[in-house]
């Protein structure tokens, strides 16, 4: 089994800066990827922004409301993958989740059903 856990999520302002980390724990997978998606009341889930990992290198893409304003990149440890938001606006408030998956080196999943294991999600609430 694989646990993921999110935190630094909380409440900001409007242009103000925040790093989301995701720790994963239990099951390994040498290839995998690791997504950060987020979910508004009222919408569906909503991919932001993901890393493709091997056990040499790794690759970030990223879903159209993440680009130029958020970078997914590794964290201080082998099973910390962080989501670094700049810019912050009102339509980012939301709840973000972690996912990941095992992948074959090329695939790049996106859709919320391709991860199957998630975290509980952290509440990042950004005001005008």
């Amino acid at each position: 089994q694989v646990q993921l856990v999110e935190s630094g999520g909380g409440l900001v302002q409007a242009g103000d800066s925040l790093r989301l980390s995701c720790t994963t724990s239990g099951r390994t997978f040498s290839i995998f990827a690791v997504a950060w998606f987020r979910q508004a009341p009222g919408k569906e889930r909503e991919f932001v922004a993901a890393r493709s990992e091997n056990p040499l290198s790794g690759t970030a893409y990223y879903g159209e409301s993440a680009k130029g304003r958020f970078t997914v990149s590794r964290g201080n440890t082998k099973t910390t993958i962080d989501l670094e938001m700049n810019n912050l606006k009102p339509e980012d408030t939301a709840v973000y989740y972690c996912a990941t998956s095992p992948v074959t080196w090329g695939q790049r999943p996106v859709l919320a059903n391709e991860f199957p294991y998630w975290g509980q999600g952290t509440q990042v609430t950004v005001s005008s």
